[in-house]
C-alpha cells in the first residue's frame, strides 16, 4: 500500500484529504506545518500533498528539502493560482499543483499521474532469474530463445521484473498498464496467466505468484 505524506495547517483541509485518501486505499501520514512532516519522513514515504501557505517552514522551503534529501514527488495545494506563484512552485521542483478548491476525483488523479511517471522503469533490459526482459523489442529472452509478447502482457511482466519479490496490488497493476479507466479483475486475471504460460513454455525459473486477496509477485525459483 502506498504511503502520502499531507502537510497544511488547515485542520479542515488536512481532515478532508485523510478521509479521501483513505478510502483510496493510501496509508496517510499527517502534519499540520513543513517542520512537523520532516519528522514524519522516512522511505516508506511515496509522495508529498504539501500546502504552500504554511507558518515557519512554509510549503516552498519543505518542497525544495523533499526534493534534495529524499527525490519525493510533491503535489502543492494553493489558494494562489497565479502564474508566478506557480513559477515559484515548479522552480522548488513541485510535480503538480492543485488549486483550492478543487474536486476529490481531480486530486486522486493527479496523485496517480505523479506516480506512474515515478514508477516507469526506465532501464532498456532486467534481468531477473534466467531471463532478459527487453523493453525496447517487448522480449523475453532465454538463451538463445526469444519470445516476443504482446504490449499489455510485457507491461505485467516487466512491472514485476523490476522489483522481484515485492507484493504489487491489483489495482496498481491496472492501473499502471490500463490507465485511470482500467478494465475488470478478470481482465487482468486473464493476462497474467497468458503470461505464466509463456514462461511455462520457455521451462523458465521465474515464477509468478498470486497473492490472495492482495496481488502478485515475481521471484526466481531454485
Amino acid at each position: 500500500m502506498r504511503t502520502i505524506l499531507v502537510a497544511d495547517d488547515d485542520l479542515h483541509i488536512l481532515e478532508l484529504v485523510r478521509l479521501h485518501l483513505v478510502s483510496w486505499r493510501y496509508q496517510v501520514r499527517t502534519a499540520i506545518s513543513g517542520d512537523a512532516a520532516l519528522a514524519l519522513m522516512d522511505d516508506k514515504v511515496d509522495l508529498a500533498i504539501v500546502d504552500v501557505m504554511m507558518p515557519g517552514l512554509d510549503g516552498l522551503a519543505l518542497t525544495d528539502k523533499l526534493k534534495k534529501e529524499w527525490d519525493l514527488p510533491v503535489l502543492m495545494l494553493t489558494a494562489r493560482g497565479e502564474l508566478e506563484d506557480k513559477r515559484e512552485g515548479y522552480m522548488a521542483g513541485v510535480d503538480d499543483y492543485l488549486v483550492k478548491p478543487f474536486e476529490p476525483e481531480e486530486l486522486l488523479f493527479r496523485i496517480q499521474a505523479i506516480l506512474r511517471r515515478y514508477d516507469k522503469p526506465t532501464d532498456p533490459t532486467i534481468a531477473l532469474g534466467d531471463l532478459e526482459i527487453r523493453r525496447q523489442t517487448l522480449q523475453v529472452v532465454q538463451g538463445q530463445k526469444k519470445l516476443l509478447l504482446p504490449l499489455k502482457e510485457f507491461e505485467l511482466l516487466a512491472i514485476l521484473a523490476s522489483r522481484p519479490g515485492q507484493v504489487f496490488e491489483r489495482e496498481y497493476l491496472m492501473e499502471q498498464v490500463w490507465g485511470l479507466e482500467y478494465e475488470s479483475d478478470h481482465t487482468l486475471n486473464t493476462h497474467m496467466n497468458r503470461v505464466r504460460e509463456r514462461l511455462a513454455s520457455l521451462g523458465s525459473c521465474v515464477r509468478i505468484h498470486t497473492v490472495r486477496g492482495v496481488g502478485y509477485r515475481i521471484e526466481v525459483s531454485p
